[in-house]
This record gives C-alpha cells, structure tokens and sequence, in this order.
C-alpha cells in the first residue's frame, strides 16, 4: 500500500488512518478547483527544490533529471489542457506530486524530501503573487502615462474645482488630472514594497521546525530570484502579513480608481456634461431609447467594495490562529486570487479609457464661471493692498452677497460697486476676477498655473520613460 498510496488511497496521511475520508468532507477541505492557477509556481519552486537537494548530495543525479523530465511533462499536459486535476488530491500539489509519481517512480516520491506542504504552498503563493504584483505595477504605470498625456492636452482647458462638491476655485483640467497620477504612482510605490516583502523563500521550514536534511536555503533564493529567505521556521510557514499588505495596497488603489470614476459618472451626467466617454465603455437602456450609461466606472465603484471586503476577510481569517500554520490558511487564496483579478482587470480597462476620454471644455468653463469662484482671488487682490487677510475675507463675502442678490457674478459688478466694499479698489481689479487670471495667478509649486501644469507633467514623463 506504501508503494501505490498515490493510486489506492488519495490522502497523503492515509496509512494512519482507519477510514477514509467522508466525500462531504472531501469536497469541503479540498482547493484544488482553485488553487490549481499556482500550478507554475509549484513546479518552479519544486525544480529549485529539487536542483538544491541534488547538489546537496540528498538526491541523486539520476533522480534529479528524472524529476526535471517528469516536470517537464508535467507543464506541457497543463499548457495543453490534457492534464487531468483530480479532486480526490485535494489540492494542486499533491496533484502535480501524484502524476510526477506515475510518470518516473520513486525519484517524484523523493521530491518532498526537506518540505512540507506547509512551506510549499507558502513558497507557491509568494512566487505567484510576485509575479501579478509585476504586471500590476506595470499597468500602474501604463494608466499613468495615459492621464499624463491626457493632462497636456488640457493644461489651459478650465474646469470648476470643488471643495463639498460646491464650486471652489478655477483650476487646470490637466491639474486635475495629474492630482490622480500622484495617487497611482503612491499605488506603485506600495506595491514595489510589498512586492519586496513578498519575494522571500519560506521553502526549508518545512512543517514548522525546519529540517534535519542539509538543505541551502539561500541558494534555492537565488536560483528564484528571491530577495532573501524567512528567517523563522515557524513564522515562515503561518505568516500571511504579504497577502494582506498587498490587499491593502489594492484595496486603497481600487479607492483611488473609485474616486476617479465617481468623477467621471459625474462629469458625464447632463447636468454636468463636462466629459463622453466613448461608446465601447457604455451601455444602453432597455427600455429608454435616449440613455448612454457610464458601466465601467460605476461598475469599478462597486468592485471597489468587493476587494476592501477582501482585505476585511483576511485580517479576520488570520486575528484568531496560533502558531504555527493552520487549515484556515487555505481561506486565503480565494479572497486573494480574486483581489488580483479585480485590481488587474480593473486598472487594464482603464488604461484603454482614459484616451477616450472626449473633454468639453466650454462647459467647464461656463460651470466655473458660475458660482463666484474668483472671490478668492478679489480677497488676495485687497491683501496685497495692505488689508489683513480676516478683513479682506469679510469685504468680499459683502461684495458676494451683493452679486448674488443682482444675479451676477463678482466681475460683472461695476467698478464704484465694487469701491463701496473697500476704497483701495481699482479699475485692475477685473484683470484679477478673470478665471484665466485665476488661474495663471497660482504659479507656486503644486499650483494649478498652467506653466506649473507643464513643468509637473514634464516631471511625470521623465520619470514614468
């Protein structure tokens, strides 16, 4: 029974035990239906694995390319969709373990020599999630340079800013815009860091203990291209911190995407009509003829709360477990494969959107024309008369509310009104309540001027390539 355990008893542990496991239960431990996606991942790890053993004089030579081949084997079945994943071995290791069995013997029986499942499936779902983490920050960077180039058609395009969503101030549409690509290159920068946190080998820990085999941890880091090995046998094996520092960071993303597309359903909206989007990102109604509806971005609002939900169920998953690994440590893989796959999916669409993004700029401009948003500038104009701050403030908000009882804005006053709210007023003061005066008076660094705008987006370019 020893020799065969892979072919009449599926469990792993089977000689223990007096009966076999319940189908309902099998069903219900089983994660092989998704866990199978690190299929790469753990052949990667086990042909690292075996080379280290190998040249550590635990396997033979002849076992090691024996394993090498059936490995080899192994990865064109599943390429090719011939392999067949078999719910009885549970999970995607002792899948590919049992077929390496069938296809060269007792050498695929000598591959766990000096692990366990336990520092394996770690190693697996390190390697895997570096690797998404990778194309993550490419596309992270990709959805960058398209808000960046968007952003320099619209440097001098004038778009109402909102402070309680009321307007504001006048502000550069390209400015705006560079506001989200400071917010996607933090993004990038958290998942380099939880991409060199995740890169290290957990595999050597074996259960928990380590091993008695001589293994040489370091070397099967290097030859992964790993940054380092888990230094604590016991830790190595339990700690899921990666998988949640890197939800987190796709959570706060998706946030990020969120309030960007919470914009544009706004700007798209009739009541704005800022922004169209272009049709392949759109649907219908099926009943009202007339609607052109915003899918993508409301839709990425609401996978924003499937991943924060992600990150909520893995900080509950891990809250209560002892050392050292535990089965609840199967639960991690479903939140986390499919936080992936939303962020990925995500960020990939919006990299197509954005330049489809068709700008409005008249009516930007006649939304920020409205709603007295050059009073604060009419304040700086009397704080550079000699008036304190406080009183300029207080002058101006008479000076609105005298505009807002005429149904004017503050730049259709004439110039005696405007002198009956403070005498140092002159006739250049309607140079100041222009939105374009507005506008190029921002000039510190950060501002909205348009000639802050160029220079932050030649920034942006440099640095992106």
């Amino acid at each position: 029974m020893q020799a065969n355990q892979f072919d009449k008893k599926s469990e792993a542990w089977s000689a223990l035990f007096s009966e076999p496991m319940s189908a309902l239960v099998k069903r219900y431990t089983a994660s092989v239906n998704f866990d199978r996606r690190l299929w790469r991942a753990d052949i990667t790890g086990s042909l690292a694995h075996a080379r280290m053993l190998a040249a550590q004089g635990v396997l033979t030579r002849e076992d090691r390319e024996a394993i090498e081949r059936g490995l080899a084997q192994i990865t064109q079945e599943i390429e090719s969709g011939a392999f067949e994943w078999k719910l009885d071995l549970e999970d995607v290791h002792l899948n590919i373990e049992a077929r390496l069995v069938q296809l060269v013997g007792d050498a695929g029986k000598r591959l766990h020599t000096g692990r366990s499942r336990n520092d394996q499936v770690a190693t697996d779902v390190r390697l895997w999630l570096r690797d998404e983490i990778t194309t993550i920050g490419s596309l992270l960077a990709e959805l960058q340079r398209a808000l960046v180039e968007l952003a320099a058609e619209h440097t001098e395009t004038i778009l109402p800013g909102f402070t309680h969503l009321q307007v504001a101030q006048p502000v550069s549409f390209g400015h705006h815009l560079l506001a989200y690509v400071e917010m996607f290159a933090r993004d990038a920068e958290r998942m380099a860091e939880v991409r060199r946190r995740t890169n290290r080998l957990p595999l050597g820990a074996a259960a928990l203990a380590g091993t008695s085999y001589p293994l040489d941890r370091e070397a099967v880091a290097r030859a992964l291209g790993m940054e380092g090995i888990c230094r604590n046998s016991i830790d190595a094996v339990s700690d899921r911190d990666f998988a949640i520092e890197f939800t987190s960071a796709a959570a706060l993303c998706m946030v990020h995407v969120s309030r960007l597309s919470e914009e544009l359903v706004l700007w798209m909206s009739q009541s704005f009509g800022f922004i169209d989007l272009a049709d392949r990102f759109c649907t219908g109604s099926s009943i009202m003829p007339q609607k052109k509806n915003p899918d993508v971005p409301e839709l990425a609002r609401g996978k924003t709360g499937r991943v924060v939900g992600h990150l909520m169920g893995l900080l509950t998953l891990m809250k209560g477990q002892p050392l050292a690994y535990n089965k609840d440590n199967q639960e991690d893989k479903e939140p986390l494969f499919d936080t992936v796959d939303t962020l990925t999916d995500t960020l990939r669409i919006f990299v197509e959107l954005v330049p489809g993004i068709r700008v409005k700029p008249e009516a930007m401009e006649r939304a920020a024309a409205k709603g007295y948003a050059t009073a604060t500038d009419l304040a700086d104009y009397l704080v550079k008369k000699g008036l304190p701050f406080r009183d300029a403030h207080e002058a101006v908000a008479h000076a609105v509310k005298h505009a807002i009882d005429q149904g004017v804005e503050l730049g259709a006053l004439p110039l005696e009104t405007l002198q009956g709210f403070h005498r140092s007023i002159e006739a250049d003061v309607f140079d100041v309540l222009t939105l374009r005066g507005s506008l190029d008076a921002r000039a510190v660094a950060g501002g909205t001027a348009p000639a802050q705008v160029f220079a932050a987006i030649a920034a942006h370019r440099e640095r992106l390539g």
